[in-house]
């Protein structure tokens, strides 16, 4: 299929971290007419999400951190569980940045990183393309302290959590964050 979409008109509304600007166009519906439109797009980068498992011991590790979005549209304590994730630095592979992410923010090392997907967080508004990885460590090995950059304000805890719990957490609907709900439901769904 081609693509007919013709911007109209574009402003930057924000550049202060990343992008965020204002766009009017128009592109024919499926239908034949000509719609136009408008759209704020947030030019997000990239990013990688990587869940920690032990399966000789039945774990996830997961992190615990504060997120003001989530906070402001009504979290009681804005804190969010959630699978290890990063954005991508530039010049860096996506494989790359797992492993720099996980080391940064778990103290871990990990081992048999797997792609299981890619995924647009939120297409309606936000350009962020993730890709989505299992990964292998081991909770009773060796690691460095973790918890995020002190230099990016990062004060992240570590959760570790059984299969058990994490399938019971997940049945009840108590993970709010897409990701993570993402990649138990691939691990549950094609290893358990």
């Amino acid at each position: 299929m081609m693509s007919d979409i013709k911007i109209i008109q574009e402003e930057t509304l924000s550049d202060r971290k990343y992008p965020l600007k204002s766009y009017t166009f128009q592109r024919t519906g499926s239908k034949g007419q000509l719609l136009k439109k408008k759209n704020e797009v947030y030019f997000r980068p990239d990013a990688v999400t990587v869940l920690l498992v032990d399966s000789v011991n039945k774990k996830f590790l997961l992190t615990r951190q504060f997120r003001l979005p989530t906070y402001l549209n009504g979290s009681e304590t804005g804190y969010l569980v959630e699978a290890c994730a990063g954005l991508i630095d530039e010049g860096e592979s996506p494989e790359e940045t797992a492993h720099r992410e996980v080391k940064e923010e778990t103290g871990y090392p990990i081992r048999d990183l797997k792609k299981v997907a890619s995924v647009y967080t939120s297409a309606g508004g936000i350009t962020e393309f993730q890709r989505l990885y299992l990964a292998t460590y081991d909770s009773n090995g060796e690691h460095s302290e973790g918890g995020g950059l002190e230099e990016e304000g990062e004060d992240i805890e570590l959760v570790e959590i059984s299969f058990d719990e994490a399938r019971d957490t997940l049945q009840k609907g108590e993970f709010a964050d897409a990701k993570t709900i993402m990649l138990l439901q691939h691990y549950f769904l094609n290893y358990q």
